[in-house]
């Protein structure tokens, strides 16, 4: 007679009966921290903003986490909700840009990459768009500079500060020179935001990079990140392998950039929301 058995799920020794079937845990009951690998209850992890409270690591948020926290409740009306993006090229490759697009719209429940409107913060007015790294790494196209420079216009119109949070894996190459130019079109509503005398406010997340970082990310007049954020323009394996050169530690982290000057604070994300207040506060008195 065998010592064990696994009929009906039961392991028999010396006469005695143990079940094995292991419990079911539902998915998505706990999460590893990216960083410092810790597992942590997701629900947790969700009351504190989706910050590790091991390491502080910022785990991403979506658009919609994004516009919840720094607005006041049922204040935000959206703006450009039907704008989406078509396939000008016709691109072709592993799959369509049709295709992509399609899936990223069902992952997501968006449109495109950004989410703008007008909403209030502490009784405030502005105009908020903030980028969704889950579409498309926020590559920037058509639809995403149309929406960023529309926001930036309506707040000119409005006589507003605009915020925009960004997150970024650059320019979307499905849609070649189309998306370069939107580096441009963005600057020039910013300079004109700017020639009306009004604030414009960046919150730069991880990661924010490439053509964002080189064009509307980095002309605020006030430049904010989180902690540990990516931001630079090539990435830092593509300088390495360029220039031969060792680059130094923590380079283009948000901390690293604070202390060359490209980015006036970090803000660590359960702050946000109240100096992001005071900051409008200040700007408009």
């Amino acid at each position: 007679m065998a010592l064990f058995s696994n009929k009906n799920q039961y392991s028999t020794v010396k006469g005695f009966a143990r079940q094995s079937k292991k419990k079911d845990i539902p998915r998505g009951l706990w999460e590893k921290c990216k960083k410092c690998s810790q597992t942590l209850y997701a629900k947790q992890l969700e009351e504190n903003l989706n910050v590790c409270p091991k390491c502080g690591f910022h785990k991403a948020l979506t658009a919609q986490q994004r516009v919840e926290l720094l607005t006041d409740k049922n204040s935000f009306v959206e703006i450009d909700s039907d704008l989406e993006s078509v396939d000008t090229l016709k691109f072709e490759g592993v799959a369509s840009y049709t295709d992509k697009l399609a899936q990223n719209q069902k992952k997501t429940s968006m449109k495109d990459a950004v989410l703008s409107g007008t909403a209030k913060l502490d009784g405030q007015d502005y105009v908020i768009a903030v980028m969704d790294f889950r579409f498309l790494g926020a590559s920037m196209g058509a639809v995403v500079g149309e929406k960023i420079t529309r926001a930036i216009e309506l707040a000119t119109a409005k006589n507003l500060p605009v915020v925009i949070v960004t997150a970024s894996g650059g320019a979307r190459m499905y849609e070649g020179m189309i998306s370069l130019m939107q580096m441009a079109k963005t600057s020039g509503a910013l300079k004109r935001h700017a020639n009306a005398n009004l604030p414009y406010i960046v919150v730069m997340t991880h990661p924010t990079t490439a053509g964002v970082t080189a064009s509307f990310a980095s002309l605020g007049d006030l430049i904010v990140a989180e902690p540990g954020a990516l931001i630079g323009f090539a990435g830092p394996r593509v300088i390495r392998d360029t220039t031969q050169a060792k680059l130094p530690e923590g380079f283009q982290t948000a901390e690293f950039l604070l202390e060359k000057g490209l980015v006036d604070k970090i803000i660590p994300r359960k702050n946000l929301r109240n100096e992001l207040s005071l900051c409008l506060e200040y700007f408009q008195n």
